[in-house]
């Protein structure tokens, strides 16, 4: 019987040893700054969230569940419900915007102008996103630019209450969040092969049937994403409704910040940050299970 070499014995160990000090080195610094950075602080807020808050606003390191319980009053639930309406708005408005500019720049053939039509969406992002909701809450004042036209043309006979609406935060939103729309619908609708289109057309098919019977259904993955991107810091927004929205449009994440900063009631303001944790998670998990893996 032929002995075994001592070396050929310990080398699949010794390799697969080396293999895995290869992937802990890859992927050992970004998993600890993950854990320190993102799981750990997450973790301080949710164990906040069960503490009370004490007289002069400190912690108690008492367990508390009414945080919670404070979450379903009906002061709260219009907030929570107000969000999610603007932040649903501002994912449809973004929507119908956003398709037909993407269609139109995955069908260009020229290639530089479909390049510069994809920088041109990331132009705004080179600006600070503070200065930019700025602006804005000068062109909607009752003496900026749009109320000034009016009144010049003689189309109004005083200035329109633009600023410190709903509407003014919708505006806002969606000016920020638009190219979160455009790109993921870009990337969905230049891989379909258009072909398919033209055979709807040879069985028939109008403009709009092709487009619900085969455009749509195809791009979906970039719907799905695009609107998972809007709506989830939609929803958390604070700086647009703060700016634009005033003290008459107050949303979730307003009212997280006013707990930390303003109230200093801490651990209420965990309860509604981990709630809203939850509601982004799930809207996550949609986007994985529906459009994630195919886009």
């Amino acid at each position: 019987m032929t002995a075994v070499p001592v070396s050929k014995i310990e080398l699949k160990p010794t390799r697969r040893r080396v293999e895995t000090l290869q992937i802990l080195g890859l992927i050992g610094p970004t998993a600890l700054y993950l854990l320190l950075f993102f799981v750990f602080p997450l973790l301080i807020v949710f164990v906040y969230s069960f503490l009370k808050r004490g007289v002069y606003g400190q912690l108690v390191w008492e367990f508390n569940v009414l945080n919670y319980v404070r979450v379903f009053d009906t002061l709260y639930l219009s907030i929570l419900w107000r969000s999610f309406v603007l932040a649903l708005l501002n994912t449809l408005v973004c929507l119908v915007l956003a398709y037909p500019f993407a269609y139109y720049i995955a069908r260009v053939e020229n290639a530089r102008t479909r390049n510069l039509l994809l920088v041109l969406i990331m132009v705004p992002f080179w600006t600070n996103f503070l200065i930019r909701t700025y602006a804005w809450r000068v062109i909607l004042a009752n003496d900026g630019p749009i109320n000034l036209i009016l009144l010049n043309t003689g189309l109004i006979s005083q200035p329109l209450q633009l600023i410190f609406t709903n509407f003014a935060v919708v505006v806002g939103l969606v000016y920020g969040y638009l190219p979160f729309m455009v790109l993921p619908l870009y990337a969905a609708i230049e891989r379909i092969d258009f072909s398919l289109m033209e055979a709807a057309s040879d069985l028939y098919a109008n403009g709009w049937q092709a487009f619900r019977k085969v455009l749509f259904p195809l791009s979906m993955p970039g719907v799905i994403a695009g609107s998972i991107l809007v709506f989830i810091p939609s929803l958390g927004a604070f700086v647009t409704p703060d700016l634009l929205g005033g003290a008459k449009t107050v949303m979730i994440g307003n009212l997280i910040q006013g707990q930390f900063l303003t109230s200093r009631d801490w651990p209420f303001g965990s309860a509604f940050s981990v709630l809203l944790m939850l509601m982004v998670l799930g809207a996550t998990l949609i986007y994985f299970r529906k459009g994630g893996r195919t886009l």
